[in-house]
């Protein structure tokens, strides 16, 4: 089960339930047992979506630069989410398609 205090602004989190199961999102706000995620495309940082905390599986990357920038503005530029996103899943693409060959 997923502790509060495991979760971080700015973590990379892959959604466990729901009609996004299996893709990653970060998380641009907390409260309570609830975290609001945003993956700069279908959810945006102006339309996050609303998910329990024990429906989100946390990884161990926080993107200091989403981190900072919620801390400080208390917003962050769709861009900078779906470069986030793409960054962080390209190694595992990769590692897909050497496995498929």
């Amino acid at each position: 089960m997923v502790d509060t205090s495991q979760i971080r602004l700015g973590q990379i989190v892959q959604i466990l339930n729901g009609r996004q199961a299996g893709s990653f999102a970060i998380v641009v706000d907390q409260r309570d047992r609830y975290v609001w995620l945003a993956d700069g495309k279908k959810r945006t940082v102006e339309n996050p979506k609303k998910k329990n905390i024990k429906h989100i599986q946390p990884t161990n990357t926080v993107v200091k630069a989403v981190a900072d920038a919620l801390d400080k503005v208390g917003s962050v530029d769709n861009a900078i989410l779906r470069n986030a996103l793409n960054q962080y899943q390209l190694p595992r693409n990769e590692k897909i398609l050497k496995e498929s060959q």
